[in-house]
């Protein structure tokens, strides 16, 4: 079915932008879009890059004890 949409200048050549960059159409990418929202998922959800959170292991689960200091014997940070 075709269908006649106003879309805003800047969100428009997002929209381009986004498409180029990933190799899809712009019908591609708003398709993509309005199935995201149509089936209730959450956009942050569906992207492919989630924040990754450190993982300190334990050889005796729930005996480590670290306040604000002593998670950067463990973790290390920029």
């Amino acid at each position: 079915m075709r269908t006649t949409i106003d879309i805003p200048d800047p969100v428009f050549r997002q929209a381009k932008l986004r498409a180029a960059s990933e190799g899809k159409t712009l019908r591609e990418i708003l398709l993509e879009g309005l199935e995201i929202r149509l089936e209730g998922r959450n956009a942050v959800a569906s992207q492919k890059n989630h924040e990754r959170f450190p993982v300190i292991r334990s050889s005796n689960p729930g005996s480590l004890r670290l306040g604000e200091e002593g998670v950067y014997e463990y973790i290390p940070f920029p």
